[in-house]
């Protein structure tokens, strides 16, 4: 049974709350437009910042995505700043509109989280997975697989936030951080994962099975 909480990312108060402020001074002072401009401002900051609850598979060897977005990228590379040799690489993009919020793809235990200060580019583009600031983890799962999931900061996004520590047990479809205002998390993935999506592919964090790791 899923445990009930405020369906509202508490990272998203302050913003919440300033708008909402804003927004009740500028209709105090008698200014209709800009009360309206401020409402629709305050109802898109609470939206982005929602928090809904999500059904997590009970399969025990079903991965997760741990984002929602769509997937941009699903392809197999030979070398990665994050696990040793040959593994799949699935990307996903999430827009303004999209649900935030991050949520573990696999049970395991966090081995180290990696911080790297970057550029801005668009998320969805060929330099935005080079260069832009991002935060990777790396979990190693009970049956001695290791993945890593890398929270991505995109043209807007300016501000990566992740719970995780190395030493933490996670468990699948949890929470463990959001990037604001539009942004991509790549996971990096066994080879022999199977792998169920496709590019183009909408998908739902905590929810959408990617594959089953073998």
């Amino acid at each position: 049974m899923l445990t009930p909480q405020i369906p509202v990312a508490k990272e998203g108060f302050p913003f919440i709350g300033y708008t909402a402020f804003g927004t009740l001074v500028l209709a105090l002072l008698g200014l209709p437009v800009a009360t309206a401009i401020s409402f629709i401002i305050t109802t898109f900051v609470l939206c982005f910042f929602r928090d809904p609850e999500r059904l997590v598979p009970e399969r025990s060897d079903a991965l997760v995505s741990p984002a929602d977005g769509k997937v941009i990228h699903v392809e197999k590379v030979q070398e990665n700043p994050f696990i040793e040799g040959q593994v799949t690489k699935v990307s996903i993009f999430m827009n303004v509109f999209n649900v935030h919020v991050n949520r573990i793809p696999f049970n395991g235990k966090v081995e180290k989280v990696l911080y790297k200060p970057g550029k801005f580019y668009s998320a969805d583009s060929a330099k935005g997975g080079l260069e832009n600031e991002y935060c990777a983890t790396v979990i190693t799962t009970p049956q001695g697989k290791t993945l890593a999931f890398v929270q991505i900061a995109g043209l807007i996004a300016r501000r990566i936030v992740c719970w995780l520590e190395p030493g933490d047990e996670v468990t699948r479809g949890s929470r463990f951080g959001l990037i604001r205002f539009g942004s991509r998390v790549d996971l990096y993935l066994p080879v022999e994962t199977d792998i169920l999506i496709k590019e183009g592919d909408t998908v739902r964090a905590g929810e959408t099975i990617l594959g089953y790791l073998q």
